[in-house]
């Protein structure tokens, strides 16, 4: 795995040169990463992707004389403005950046991030220099050098990932984590609001969307012809001058109006109204009033300013589809000219079509509880969140490569398992007065809750957090990435509880040739502190029985999620292996790499509590408890010689058999309970299998004819039979069926199978393969033992375990 680039090319050369007639700009670092020469990334085939690199001035006193940049293709500086750009900047890697003046002019280094602006400073009178390094941070990344405090050079670096591929992996990712926010997002909304009639979806496409948001956009659309019947509105008087004699209703106002324009008034000695100085006047103008309705209220012109904007993303979104389908989905293009003719049609209401514009939000009463503005205003909220996620709702501010893998990581665990389980309710998105947002922060947490239809268990996907019985801690605190929690139902329905450690780190050892790493593992893999923090993770989380002093480990299973692609070279790796000896070790996972991890949990889902218990890694000595535990058979399960026996046995608390039925009479000192076998022969259907069962108080070897409580048959007065005392009979809660077979005479299991089983010949499985092969198949329906005879204490040998349909 010996890097190509050896020897000088990889030791510090010139990596870019600006020269202009202010100044000369140099940068310097190595030409190339070893992560990424090992790894063979940002390659299309054997070629080298193209990068950016963007030089700009708004100054009028700058100009260029050459730009150059290293070319790894070439091994040399080009010209940037002529060739084409390949990488040669990557994260975590030094660069010295030096600054030389040409003239007097002040020159000043700026960057948005205050570490890497900090880190240039001035060296004498001519010289600007320091160490950049840009962490984690990839993507586009903007240096200038300010001219006398103003416009200078404008400088847009591509800085690319040195452990994933740029193209294929972080695009990828991005679009993933985008992809995710907006199907959580619509679920979310789809449950909140309790639609009928949704078609249900894990993925919904955004086809799906509209179907959703239609709903929605109808209830807009019934508030807002609701609104239409009594709109908020305003009274105000329209005064109108008029002739005297059209005026049908002359208001006192007139009064002030005609002592202010006294030539609307005429001399009428016989019909004037008005007296002034002993003569009489009649007005020949007057003022008429009339009280108006008016619709141009904040909360109308909000309702118009909603629709407005609808439409205005509806129109970007059509854009946007036309953009990047070049045979868009004829219903989904339906579906929004639909949507957008109806807004057309509420905007000519009379009561919104002369509203003005909408020059600030004011959340008032009328749109806080007045009928229909209320709704109109929640829908707003919702829709118009809902269409603006993409562009608004969840936007990286930051560039953090490792931050954005840790949130793809638990993103992406969730999508594994909703595309096959039942989403039930998460926490990543919510609601507030602003509409909706993200939960996904360094500081805070979330969590998803899911169902497996098959078998109505219930999971949990915690994100920076663990559940609240895991939060007590006797030494430090913990807070792994991603916690799935298990809660699986054992074949007597009691819940049982396991949870396994996911904890993204975007670190990879590449294992150079002939590093420690390489010696040892062979392969590129998670780094060893990595793993020994799983090692903590699954020992340090513990939890406390209430009301006790006792601490159990939680965490059945830890591993380490890490970026790297080749997942069939990595299943060759020690950390991939020991995760199948001690449920310690890593997983590959990255946008095209998910199959291992989405194969691990439906293995970890499907479990049997059995086989989960069994996956953690077992104290010594346990093997050894639980194999004198369940292997001593403890449990007789004993038919009957007719109906009447029945009767006897409940009434006197005894079971008698002969004694050579048993064959080892060793097995009497194990034996704890007895159970009654009703057998087909005896017993209508409903009636037959195990229903009555009782611990053993006693037992003896007698005469039969000392069995008082049942008289003998004659000739069996001298046999000897087995008489056990019971304590008290019990009735299971569900009983053990015949399923068609039968028990000669006696049958003998342990406790574990006896609580466990549903037929009769399931008591017949013993080895540790056969409980295994039955545990699993439980789980995925009800199970049938198949047996060589019709009696199965008869039986000499299991055929199979089969599911029935």
């Amino acid at each position: 795995m010996d890097s190509p680039h050896s020897g000088s090319l990889n030791q510090p050369v010139e990596l870019l040169r600006i020269e202009t007639n202010l100044f000369d700009l140099y940068m310097e670092g190595k030409p190339f990463h070893p992560t990424v020469e090992t790894l063979h990334l940002h390659r299309q085939d054997v070629e080298w992707v193209e990068a950016s690199l963007e030089v700009a001035t708004h100054s009028s006193l700058l100009q260029f004389h050459s730009v150059q940049v290293y070319s790894p293709k070439y091994g040399a500086l080009v010209d940037a403005l002529q060739e084409t750009v390949y990488p040669c900047f990557y994260e975590t890697q030094n660069y010295e950046l030096v600054i030389h003046k040409k003239t007097e002019d002040q020159l000043y280094f700026h960057h948005e991030n205050i570490h890497l602006r900090q880190a240039i400073g001035q060296k004498g009178n001519e010289i600007l220099s320091g160490i950049l390094n840009f962490k984690n941070e990839v993507g586009y990344t903007d240096l200038e050098v300010k001219v006398n405090g103003g416009a200078g050079l404008q400088l847009r670096l591509e800085i690319f990932p040195s452990k994933l591929d740029y193209k294929r992996d972080y695009q990828a990712i991005l679009e993933d984590v985008n992809r995710q926010i907006y199907n959580l997002s619509f679920d979310f909304l789809r449950k909140t609001y309790h639609f009928t009639g949704l078609k249900e979806t894990q993925n919904p496409s955004l086809t799906e969307f509209f179907t959703i948001s239609q709903h929605v956009f109808q209830q807009l659309v019934g508030a807002i012809e609701r609104i239409k019947d009594a709109p908020h509105h305003r009274l105000y008087q329209e005064q109108k001058l008029m002739d005297a004699a059209k005026v049908k209703r002359a208001g006192k106002e007139n009064i002030a109006f005609l002592a202010r324009h006294p030539h609307f008034l005429e001399k009428d000695a016989k019909h004037g109204v008005v007296e002034v100085g002993g003569q009489r006047y009649r007005p020949t103008k007057l003022l008429e009033t009339k009280r108006k309705l008016d619709f141009d209220t904040g909360e109308n012109r909000f309702l118009r300013w909603v629709l407005e904007r609808i439409d205005s993303k509806l129109k970007q979104l059509r854009s946007r589809i036309a953009l990047k389908d070049r045979k868009p989905d004829p219903l989904l293009i339906e579906k929004i000219q639909r949507m957008q003719t109806q807004i057309q049609r509420l905007l000519q209401f009379d009561f919104l079509r002369d509203t003005g514009p909408l020059r600030q939000i004011s959340v008032s009463l009328v749109l806080q509880m007045a009928p229909g503005y209320r709704d109109v205003y929640r829908i707003y909220l919702m829709l118009m969140k809902g269409l603006s996620i993409q562009s608004d709702l969840f936007h990286l501010s930051m560039k953090d490569l490792a931050q954005l893998y840790e949130y793809w990581c638990f993103l992406k665990i969730h999508d594994l398992l909703s595309k096959k389980y039942k989403l039930i309710k998460q926490d990543v998105i919510r609601v507030n007065r602003n509409g909706l947002f993200v939960t996904l922060d360094r500081k805070q947490s979330a969590a998803v809750q899911y169902e497996n239809p098959r078998n109505g268990e219930r999971f949990t996907l915690y994100y920076n957090s663990l559940p609240a019985e895991d939060r007590q801690w006797p030494t430090l605190s913990q807070r792994p990435d991603n916690v799935l929690t298990l809660h699986k139902h054992d074949v007597d329905q009691k819940q049982q509880i396991y949870k396994y450690v996911f904890d993204a780190k975007y670190r990879l050892n590449p294992a150079y040739e002939g590093t420690p790493y390489h010696r040892t593992y062979g392969l590129p893999g998670p780094e060893e502190e990595d793993i020994n923090t799983m090692h903590r993770y699954r020992d340090a989380i513990v939890y406390q029985e209430a009301g006790t002093n006792q601490y159990e480990r939680s965490m059945f299973g830890a591993y380490v999620l890490f970026p790297y692609a080749n997942e069939e070279q990595f299943q060759q790796h020690r950390f991939y292996k020991s995760i199948e000896l001690i449920n310690i070790g890593a997983f590959p996972f990255l946008p095209n790499a998910t199959s291992l991890m989405e194969k691990f949990l439906d293995e970890l889902i499907q479990d049997s509590p059995e086989k989960a218990y069994e996956r953690s890694t077992q104290s010594r000595g346990t093997k050894q408890y639980y194999e004198n535990k369940l292997g001593g058979k403890n449990v007789l399960v004993g038919s009957l010689k007719d109906r009447s026996q029945l009767d006897l046995v409940k009434e006197n608390t005894f079971y008698h058999m002969p004694l050579a039925n048993i064959t080892d009479h060793s097995i009497l000192t194990q034996l704890e309970y007895i159970a009654i076998y009703q057998s087909k022969n005896l017993f209508a259907s409903g009636l037959q299998g195990v229903f009555l069962y009782g611990k053993i108080a006693g037992w003896q070897v007698i005469p039969r004819d000392q069995i008082e409580e049942r008289p003998a048959r004659k000739g069996t007065e001298n046999k000897l039979y087995v008489k056990f005392t019971v304590e008290q009979w019990q009735t299971r809660p569900t009983p053990i069926l015949s399923g068609g077979l039968g028990v000669r005479t006696c049958l003998f299991t342990t406790k574990y199978m006896f609580d466990r089983a549903t037929e009769i010949a399931e008591l017949k499985l013993e080895t540790e393969e056969q409980l295994r092969e039955w545990r699993e198949k439980r789980r995925l329906g009800r199970v049938k033992v198949e047996l060589d005879h019709e009696h199965v204490d008869v039986a000499g040998k299991v055929l199979g375990v089969r599911v029935q349909e």
